[in-house]
């Protein structure tokens, strides 16, 4: 009988184990399943009046178009160089309330649950339990701004 328990025991040990390796190798970007993954490539010129908020750290600007994700991105520059989130909410299915958008110059809003994360860092503060898909954003020698995924 000790046996049997014993090698019952191993084998829930060696379950739990492998499960834990698996969750550990998995590809999630944070967001839950139903959040649609597109292709993002998007270029911009910090340096035109369309994008003069990217100026100073702080500033932040919408883009949009075919290549900006599937509801568009939101750019803002930081103390050490620039962030680019999804304006799909990453906590909750897609709806009619969950495209993020900035509020007083601060932080992002979702308006179908009230959840809100710092600007500058992506953090959640209120609701949601993780941050918004984020981009990488790589400063051409020219100045401009590539965004892709």
């Amino acid at each position: 009988m000790k046996q049997f328990i014993k090698t019952i025991l191993n084998k829930v040990v060696l379950v739990g184990a492998f499960v834990a390796i698996l969750q550990a190798c998995n590809s999630d970007d944070g967001t839950v399943s139903c959040v649609p993954i597109t292709t993002v490539s998007v270029q911009i010129n910090p340096n035109l009046p369309l994008y003069a908020n990217l100026n100073n750290p702080g500033g932040w600007i919408y883009v949009n178009g075919v290549t900006a994700g599937t509801r568009g991105l939101i750019v803002v520059r930081t103390a050490s160089g620039y962030k680019a989130y999804d304006r799909n909410a990453p906590h909750i299915c897609p709806g009619e309330k969950t495209t993020l958008y900035v509020e007083d110059d601060i932080k992002i809003v979702c308006d179908a649950d009230e959840s809100e994360w710092i600007l500058l860092t992506g953090q959640p503060t209120k609701v949601a339990n993780r941050a918004p898909r984020t981009y990488q954003v790589i400063v051409n020698t020219n100045g401009t701004l590539l965004i892709t995924n």
